[in-house]
């Protein structure tokens, strides 16, 4: 992906270096957060599991970062408010733009307190996406997804949760809570996870046409790196990993197939309104 000398977004709130504050997770705690590692499943249902300490948020440098991993972030970040606030205003509404947490070791939210550890996150609380850049080794040391792409696609599906937030459709899930049994509300967060994928899609489809120097944005393999991050974290293959079996009643991500279908579904079709998986019984 060409990113260098493009134009960030400046919407980054740089906190790496500071105290997290009030982060104290026991075991119990890194085993409620270790399924949801991957793109943030659900910040409010995953933190709202832990306590909040005695740490209060506290605000970072704000503005564009200077080194390149912060500089990638800022520019991704960029990309997706344009794209976003020109479909929000094709469809009469308008885009608030969130806002990129950079951070190391631990964090407060307005969710709580996370560690590296939880993975990248929203919270739509404070409509902030939460990020520990090391991130990127893991997906290349522990997942085997390379390049700087699946850092794009990362951004860009957690973007897509703040979308959902703006749109309602995170709550209308949430409400589902308690009113139907586990296994379907799983399912309900399947179809959550797999939309944001589609979005990240429709973002890749988006900086395909995007031009720096007479040649587009994304460059050659950068879809397959996408792929190879979106089958890697698949519910199925991280479940076989970890315990030697799938149950897929206990998916709440969506399956490695599931996960590189919504995401090829978005980036060819390029349309927003292609991405309902609540209606699709063909995930």
């Amino acid at each position: 992906m060409k990113w260098l000398g493009r134009t960030g977004s400046g919407n980054i709130d740089d906190r790496r270096g500071m105290s997290g504050g009030g982060m104290a997770l026991g075991g119990g705690g890194i085993l409620v957060l270790i399924l949801g590692l991957l793109f943030g499943q659900d910040a409010t249902q995953l933190l709202s599991q832990l306590p909040l300490g005695e740490g209060t948020q506290q605000e970072g440098k704000v503005g564009s970062p200077t080194d390149d991993a912060g500089k990638f972030a800022d520019v991704v970040l960029a990309d997706t408010d344009e794209m976003w606030s020109n479909i929000f205003k094709a469809n009469g509404k308008d885009y608030d733009r969130p806002t990129i947490v950079l951070f190391d070791n631990s964090v407060a939210s307005a969710c709580g307190s996370a560690s590296s550890q939880t993975g990248p996150f929203y919270c739509p609380t404070d409509q902030k996406v939460y990020l520990d850049l090391t991130f990127q080794q893991e997906l290349k040391n522990r997942f085997g997804a390379g390049g700087d792409f699946p850092m794009a696609y990362v951004i860009a599906h957690e973007v897509g949760h703040h979308v959902q937030n703006l749109l309602g459709t995170s709550n209308k899930v949430q409400s589902m809570r308690g009113q139907v049994s586990e296994s379907e509300y799983n399912r309900l967060s399947v179809k959550l996870e797999l939309q944001a994928d589609f979005y990240a899609g429709i973002y890749a489809n988006y900086i395909k046409n995007l031009q720096q120097d007479g040649q587009s944005v994304l460059e050659d393999g950068d879809i397959e790196e996408a792929l190879t991050a979106a089958s890697a974290i698949g519910d199925d293959r991280l479940q076989k990993q970890s315990q030697g079996h799938v149950v897929p009643d206990s998916f709440t991500h969506g399956s490695s197939a599931q996960r590189m279908k919504w995401f090829k579904k978005g980036y060819e079709t390029g349309d927003v309104n292609q991405g309902d998986t609540f209606s699709s019984n063909d995930l």
